[in-house]
């Protein structure tokens, strides 16, 4: 093309990064979010692994992507399709045929599509965007591999490391297509590769030859602009986080506000690996990290890390959490702090490692022997982590609880910008240590708060307040065991009370859209940009239509009854068969609630939920 391509301008756009699993997608799509975050756009990530470690190169099998929505404003979620799709070979293309916009622009590497390479991803034909219908598309085919062993021909790296700085090559093309300075991506490179100068060099020179070529052979007919939010709702520092590392810092600034040591005992386990290797990088805050053995070695160090007066965190996976009811029952009979994180995937069993899914709910309500309150939240959004993770802590410790925080692959893996905060805007942790009684009588084990009926926290050193801790059931004054029938009728009800009386500590359940519809959008957790936006949706099509996301789970928020009452139907949305549904129905059984449910391993469409969501509002009129 010899004219200078038009310029564009986009509120917003999606672009998905597919390749093999070694091609560096994840590496490409987060320094793309980095870049667009640090000049100003809004964004939303979500990367999407295959399960096995390393497919056969160039299989549907190992086809690894990474999707992000980069906007001026109001992005809450990944986009449902993309614009733009970079398909570092055929099995790239194919997979993600369907996730892409009948007018997508196509960018692949050529040298990738030869016939031996449309053969290993099963095509059938010689021409894959005929076979697969994209006649639509706008194809920009760029000889990729043939550029970067020419543009590194002098590096001094072999051919394999050549090789793979061709997604950094890609990356610049990209960069040249929405107009972004690649600065702050060389800047990003320098701190990963900063003690390996050779890789480091190689890879800037991939991306300035990337972004060079897309400018001196005006690639495209047209480039796009994004502009940059100038006017954030809230001014402040904004970083690009995701949900793993917000968990991370939230459990960091909890030991800060408490005055209480952090540690961890957890067995990596995907998708909450990186939540383990985060806080490894903390010891110099006294943050104290064990890979255990197993899960149950890593919940049982844990446990008695919160005896001796830590903030105690473990973190795990539906299998782990499996795996942990037992000790999770013990923690609860004890009544000691204990944050347990488990990164939802899809299930059951092994199930789908890397995809995400809400299917541990009544599990962390009810997967635990005898009566067993455990407190359930769930965070809404990547950044909303960093607020669950330490609101997970403050209700663990004033409330000598077990407390269960649900995230998911979704927001772990994903990425949104989250204002840093300033520490001193969040309150204070406070215990209730033993040594802070002054009831009247002489202290005893299980004297309560009257209030609140949580016992006190005697930490071993603390002179006078020695005590019996243990699964077997104990006297409800002294912490003698046990077996009185009607002791035990009582501490069950204490335990119960207990747990139900955080309610009066918990932010009341908002309502957005219109009060006075007929039906409300309900659901929890990482579905909330998703829901949000497929109301804001129906509402733009004339439709009256409320919505409400629940972030606490058990117990339920104050005025959850009060505001869901006013609503004649309903509409529970989650990524399961239906658990919060059959919760929320158990506890406010009065209510329509009418279901959506799907489980296939990824985030909901928003498309599909206008659809879907309109469909159960007619039938149900």
């Amino acid at each position: 093309m010899n004219q200078e391509p038009m310029i564009e301008s986009r509120e917003e756009i999606v672009i998905r990064f597919s390749g093999d699993s070694g091609d560096g997608m994840q590496l490409t799509g987060s320094l793309f979010s980095d870049v667009s975050a640090i000049l100003g756009n809004e964004i939303s990530t979500f990367p999407d692994y295959p399960a096995e470690i390393r497919a056969p190169q160039g299989t549907l099998s190992g086809v690894s992507g990474f999707q992000v929505r980069i906007g001026t404003s109001g992005i809450l979620t990944p986009g449902d399709y993309a614009d733009v799709l970079v398909a570092m070979n055929p099995a790239a293309l194919k997979v993600n045929a369907l996730q892409i916009k009948k007018n997508a622009i196509v960018l692949i590497d050529q040298d990738s599509f030869a016939a031996n390479d449309l053969q290993k991803a099963l095509f059938t034909s010689g021409d894959p965007f005929v076979e697969l219908g994209l006649d639509g598309v706008e194809v920009l085919s760029v000889p990729v591999t043939t550029m970067i062993k020419d543009s590194l021909k002098d590096s001094g790296l072999d051919m394999k490391g050549i090789v793979r700085c061709k997604n950094m090559f890609a990356l610049g093309l990209i960069c040249w297509l929405f107009g972004k300075d690649i600065t702050p991506a060389e800047d990003m490179l320098a701190k990963k590769f900063g003690k390996k100068q050779d890789i480091l060099r190689a890879n800037i020179k991939a991306l300035v030859d990337g972004y060079n070529y897309g400018a001196n052979t005006h690639l495209s007919a047209k480039t796009y602009r994004i502009e940059a939010n100038e006017k954030k709702a809230l001014p402040g520092h904004y970083v690009d986080i995701n949900g793993n590392k917000a968990t991370a810092l939230g459990l960091v600034a909890a030991s800060e506000k408490s005055g209480r040591e952090l540690f961890l005992g957890s067995y990596p386990i995907t998708p909450a690996t990186d939540i383990l290797h985060e806080l490894s990088k903390f010891k110099a805050m006294g943050v104290k990290t064990v890979q255990a053995e197993d899960e149950i070695a890593g919940i049982c160090t844990a446990i008695g890390a919160s005896y001796a007066g830590d903030l105690a965190v473990t973190t795990t996976s539906g299998p782990g959490l499996a795996l942990k009811s037992e000790a999770l029952g013990l923690a609860m009979m004890t009544e000691l702090p204990l944050v347990i994180v488990d990164v939802m995937r899809g299930g059951p069993s092994t199930g789908l490692p890397t995809k995400s899914e809400q299917s541990d709910l009544l599990q962390a309500l009810y997967g635990r022997n005898g009566e067993s309150p455990i407190p359930v939240v769930a965070p809404l959004s990547p950044a909303d982590c960093f607020d669950t993770a330490f609101m997970a802590a403050k209700i663990a410790l004033e409330h000598m609880t077990p407390v269960i925080m649900l995230s998911d692959a979704y927001v772990a893996n994903g990425a949104t910008a989250w204002r840093v905060p300033e520490i001193d805007s969040y309150p204070e942790i406070k215990p209730p240590y033993a040594d802070q009684y002054t009831g009247e009588a002489a202290w005893k084990p299980y004297f309560r708060n009257e209030e609140t009926k949580v016992r006190y926290w005697g930490i071993p050193g603390m002179k006078g307040f020695a005590h019996r801790v243990g699964g077997l059931e104990k006297d409800n004054v002294t912490s003698v065991i046990s077996t009185d029938p009607d002791n035990h009728q009582l501490m069950v009800n204490l335990r119960e009370e207990k747990v139900r009386r955080i309610a009066h500590d918990l932010p009341l359940l908002e309502v957005f859209g219109d009060q006075d519809a007929d039906n409300i959008i309900v659901g929890w957790g990482s579905t909330y940009g998703h829901l949000h936006s497929a109301m804001t949706q129906l509402r733009k099509e004339g439709r009256k239509v409320a919505f409400a996301q629940f972030k606490f789970i058990k117990p339920l928020p104050l005025n959850a009854e009060e505001v869901l009452s006013r609503f004649k139907n309903v509409i529970v949305c989650e990524q399961s068969m239906g658990q919060f549904a059959k919760y929320l129905g158990g506890e406010l059984p009065h209510l329509n609630i009418l279901r959506f449910n799907r489980v296939k391993g990824q985030p909901f469409k928003v498309a599909r939920l206008v659809e879907e969501i309109g469909k159960i509002m007619d039938n149900n009129a």
